[in-house]
């Protein structure tokens, strides 16, 4: 099965050429790339978004694979919901499933779904390919819709993602890597001032590599980071898999481009490694 690409011509340009001058304008060459375990990459139209998206992945190592975590938008598809098989296509390209470590990820967490449907429409993975793309069309997927979990079910979510990681590298002959994508904004439709004083309260979290803390902040604080489930997932697993240190790459509003500051979107970009 082949996914087509949903949101192309609204959150990303729609054609190829467009889409390709679009994302370079994004992206940082000036950068030494990282290894990176995990990243933190926002999913809004690329004109709010995009400055932030670029950076992080200007930053990183591309891998073989990245494991894309997104936040279920559209209410389709089961609880968590992984696609297994089939491919993803973008105006910039087509992206295959790694369906060696998608079936050892179904197999270790017992509470994801085989099911296509939750990503029928859902637009935060998408988003994410058109910056991948830029730097390479060789990497595969594994797309994963999270519409909710408890703290506990994150643990176990990372846990499985990280022994399925393992897995795969320790059977594989060439070199493998992957690099984890939780894809979230952060504040929504409230003042830029607002915006700033509670993301800064998540992006602590996230940069003590703190998941049980980005959890209950984002509860306690009411913060409305759409993706702060795949963040959560994604910090347990970094940890698994030996992660020491997280930093903020750049946070900005949609305000910075709008000109509206009173009901902004916040939008950050963390590197885990």
């Amino acid at each position: 099965m082949r996914r087509p690409p949903a949101v192309a011509g609204q959150f990303y340009q729609g054609t190829a050429a467009k889409l390709t001058q679009q994302v370079k304008q994004y992206i940082n060459d000036g950068l030494v790339k990282e290894h990176a375990i995990g990243i933190l990459s926002p999913h809004a139209g690329l004109i709010y978004s995009g400055s932030v998206a670029g950076e992080v992945y200007s930053t990183i190592e591309i891998p073989k694979t990245f494991v894309l975590l997104g936040p279920n938008h559209t209410g389709l598809g089961s609880k968590v919901s992984i696609m297994a098989a089939g491919e993803w296509e973008i105006p910039t390209g087509v992206f295959s499933i790694d369906e060696k470590l998608s079936q050892k990820i179904a197999s270790n967490v017992p509470i994801a779904s085989r099911d296509s449907q939750a990503h029928t429409f859902e637009h935060s993975l998408e988003v994410q390919l058109p910056f991948i793309a830029h730097f390479s069309r060789e990497p595969k997927i594994v797309p994963i819709i999270i519409m909710s979990a408890s703290l506990e079910e994150c643990r176990l979510i990372g846990d499985g993602i990280a022994k399925s990681i393992k897995s795969v590298i320790a059977s594989s002959a060439e070199r493998y890597s992957v690099v984890i994508v939780a894809s979230s904004d952060m504040s929504h439709y409230v003042s830029d001032d607002v915006a700033r004083q509670k993301d800064k309260k998540a992006i602590e979290m996230i940069k003590g590599l703190n998941p049980e803390g980005l959890y209950e902040t984002v509860a306690r604080e009411r913060i409305s980071m759409c993706g702060y489930l795949p963040a959560t997932v994604m910090l347990f697993a970094a940890k698994a898999l030996g992660a020491i240190e997280a930093r903020l790459i750049k946070y900005t509003t949609s305000g910075e481009v709008s000109g509206d500051y009173e009901q902004v979107v916040g939008y950050a970009g963390m590197i885990v490694k």
